[in-house]
């Protein structure tokens, strides 16, 4: 089976293309490797899995519409797995134009090249972000997200919207995935953790937004990824008992579906903060800040759908998952 990946030198695209690759898939991977933050760490992420016998990349933008059209044809993907995108809610206020470009002009090149060569599945990343102004929780997919705080956040809502369409009028599988505060390994520097480590082994000051009473449902990257594999394999389905009278938002009468990607267990930031501290053996200074503007002070997912369709269940905690991620750190930055 050939499956096309897009950030593919990203934390999770490039986890996943390891665990594909291990399994005997061909992997046919796409990333611009733009400067958002450190090229260098895309680098070490891809030479995991730069040189496998069926592994393939290419340095290109999916905005590019010609070469995703080209690809497309040249490959004929079986599966697509969408994960490239402007990511980061504080930097869409800053350059809101680098999130319209990626993530919705993008993202329509990728359905039409699904259309074009009648992709068997779509999956791609959407966001906990959706969840904007929602305060019931744990958060549900079967509940409406029609109340971003983030231009980052409309665009994943717009994602789910645009594949609703391409599922309904051409009967594309797709199934969009919230991930929820994915952690780990060679994760994005401009996440809390890598920029907590690095403050807290330098001796700087660390700032503490909300006070330090955001909750977040921490997610493992090797929890993340067992899950994109159950629903990679399962192509969505039309759901018969779908009502327009009542609609489902996680479902449709097109082979459609959303799920939430997620620990089921929210941590406050103090206690994940906390763990670092235990790991490198140092007190961070903190500064205690307002929440910032596009935060939500707490995440929750609810993930029964991903339980009873996958038998999904996430087996990382936040103290296992900072003691591993606190190893590959010392060991990456060689830091004694």
């Amino acid at each position: 089976m050939k499956i096309l990946i897009t950030g593919s030198a990203g934390f999770i695209g490039s986890a996943l293309s390891i665990k594909l690759l291990e399994r005997g898939n061909k992997v046919i991977g796409i990333d611009n490797h733009n400067d958002y933050y450190d090229p260098s760490l895309k680098e070490a992420r891809l030479n995991r899995h730069l040189n496998h016998k069926n592994y393939f990349h290419f340095r290109k933008n999916i905005e590019d519409r010609k070469f995703i059209t080209e690809i497309f044809r040249d490959e004929m993907p079986d599966i697509v797995v969408n994960l490239a995108a402007q990511a980061g809610v504080r930097y869409s206020i800053e350059n809101p134009y680098a999130y319209i470009d990626t993530n919705l002009v993008g993202f329509g090149n990728i359905l039409e090249g699904c259309r074009e060569t009648k992709v068997k599945h779509l999956v791609y990343a959407s966001s906990s972000s959706t969840y904007g102004l929602n305060t019931k929780q744990p958060f549900s997919v079967h509940d409406s997200v029609n109340h971003p705080v983030s231009l980052y956040a409309a665009t994943k809502k717009a994602n789910e919207l645009m594949a609703h369409t391409y599922s309904h009028l051409y009967d594309i599988p797709t199934t969009g995935l919230r991930f929820f505060t994915v952690y780990g390994p060679y994760d994005r520097p401009d996440m809390a953790l890598q920029k907590f480590t690095k403050l807290i082994c330098s001796g700087e000051k660390i700032q503490v937004f909300n006070y330090g009473k955001h909750r977040r449902d921490f997610t493992y990257i090797d929890d993340t990824v067992k899950g994109i594999l159950k629903v990679i394999d399962k192509p969505a389905e039309k759901n018969d008992k779908w009502s327009g009278h009542n609609p489902d938002p996680a479902s449709s009468s097109a082979p459609y579906k959303v799920y939430n990607i997620g620990n089921n267990k929210p941590v406050e930031l103090l206690e994940y903060i906390s763990e670092l501290e235990k790991n490198f053996g140092i007190i961070a200074e903190k500064e205690f800040l307002p929440i910032q503007p596009g935060d939500v002070p707490d995440t929750f997912a609810e993930i029964n759908d991903l339980i009873s369709d996958f038998d999904y269940r996430p087996e990382i905690d936040v103290k296992e998952g900072i003691k591993n991620f606190s190893e590959w750190y010392k060991d990456f930055y060689r830091i004694n």
